[in-house]
């Protein structure tokens, strides 16, 4: 265990790490970075992780993703933003390649999906841990709880758009702030000397620059190489888009997606496509991942002169570039304005309030996520302007529960490490789907 500032090797070999552990959605993966970077190693304060957290929430893209980003920022300025940023996505990306190259040559892999099962059991212990440690320490009022409760509801219950959730609870803490004229909390001295040794801020107008050269540049070269109406450039210009309006995580524009790549575009069928998200949502790395499915798949089918193997790595490649290149952006254009006014009492009032909604979001995904994963059948049951999730208790998954609760032993009231405990549930998870089938 390593206190204080870490060297950059060692911040590398953690973001690694984070990178291959990363199971179970956003959830999971806010959850890993916060018992590894806060609480095991102390690189940053809880105050600024949850800082973090809030600028996270509110821009387009992954936000698990642009987390580890920003925290890599902070640790290291821009190129430990870049590490972190790509080891996050990168060893998720090259499972999801290779089970692609498969999918595609083989069709499904019902062997694979016992062990990301096991995993998932796993993650939901996580999960609640991590609910339980961020909910102590961000409700410090009871105005808090109560917009966490109202955030939980207005998601799982009233299915509010989660842009407008957010927003909300930024308005309350700003109204707070005026109406009381309370100062904001100031971040402790760890975040402090995190910051005083590692914020060095990219001049604006050239992130921009670089940032849109990078990103939209390679697109813009296919197209005139390619022809627009060929299946690079137009992957390239609608996963493009797709970044910069995915507010609320992936699932929030999945189902368009879905829409457009086996109605729109024809790129892949209603059936690869569910089986594509079955492989993002089992494997690490953001769910988002699933359109480097989507991008091998759909030219690994086209023809062309490049062999189908090849084609479908290049696609993979070209939409993954597309889709994360702009989650660096946002980090590396918000963060350094967002740490310089941290004391800014008003500012501060508004994300401690959306700290206390993203409780409420996190219970949300931990919720949803624990249901699908206990459950075979989750049905939509609807109540005038509620719908709820609602299992089919006929469905409970007995072997997902037995490993479920195996592992929040292991992991809360054992204290064993978390690299095991994902070892063993996988193994488990292989062998319960093995005896079953």
């Amino acid at each position: 265990m390593s206190e204080g500032r870490p060297s950059f090797a060692e911040a590398t070999t953690l973001w690694f790490k984070i990178g291959c552990l990363g199971f179970g959605g956003p959830a999971g993966q806010i959850a890993l970075m916060h018992r590894l970077v806060v609480d095991e190693r102390k690189w940053v304060g809880e105050a600024q992780f949850l800082h973090a957290l809030n600028f996270c929430m509110l821009l387009p893209g992954p936000e698990a993703q642009q987390l580890a980003t920003y925290l890599g920022w902070l640790l290291h300025g821009v190129r430990g933003g870049l590490v972190a940023g790509i080891l996050f996505v990168l060893p998720g990306f090259c499972v999801i390649l290779a089970l692609s190259a498969a999918y595609a040559a083989f069709g499904q892999l019902p062997w694979l999906m016992g062990v990301f099962f096991g995993l998932k059991c796993a993650v939901i212990a996580l999960v609640a841990e991590a609910l339980w440690r961020v909910a102590r320490r961000a409700l410090k009022q009871p105005m808090h709880v109560v917009v966490a409760v109202l955030a939980f509801l207005a998601l799982f219950v009233f299915r509010i758009p989660f842009p407008i959730v957010i927003l909300a609870a930024a308005c309350v803490g700003m109204a707070m702030a005026w109406r009381t004229g309370a100062n904001g909390a100031a971040s402790d001295g760890a975040d402090e000397k995190v910051l005083g040794q590692s914020a060095n801020a990219p001049r604006p107008l050239r992130t921009i620059i670089i940032g849109a050269a990078l990103w939209l540049g390679p697109i813009a070269l296919l197209a005139a190489l390619l022809g627009k109406d060929q299946v690079f450039p137009q992957m390239g210009w609608f996963f493009a888009k797709m970044a910069v309006v995915t507010f609320g995580g992936a699932y929030a524009v999945l189902a368009y997606v879905a829409q457009q790549v086996v109605q729109g575009y024809g790129w892949l069928t209603t059936g690869n496509m569910i089986d594509g998200l079955a492989l993002a949502e089992t494997t690490p790395g953001p769910l988002i991942l699933v359109l480097t499915f989507v991008g091998y798949y759909a030219a690994h089918q086209q023809p062309g002169v490049l062999p189908p193997l090849l084609a479908g790595t290049l696609g993979a490649i070209f939409v993954t570039w597309v889709t994360f290149v702009p989650s660096f952006i946002w980090i590396f254009l918000g963060a350094p304005y967002i740490e310089r006014v941290r004391q800014n009492r008003y500012l501060s009032a508004m994300l401690a309030m959306v700290t206390a909604a993203v409780v409420g979001v996190i219970a949300n995904l931990a919720l949803w996520f624990a249901l699908h994963v206990l459950f075979r059948n989750v049905t939509e049951v609807t109540l005038g302007f509620a719908t709820l999730a609602w299992p089919d208790w006929r469905s409970a998954d007995l072997a997902a529960i037995g490993l479920s609760l195996i592992a929040s032993l292991a992991l809360l009231r054992w204290h064993i490490n978390l690299v095991k405990v994902l070892l063993a549930t996988g193994a488990l998870g292989y062998l319960a789907h093995a005896a079953i089938g």
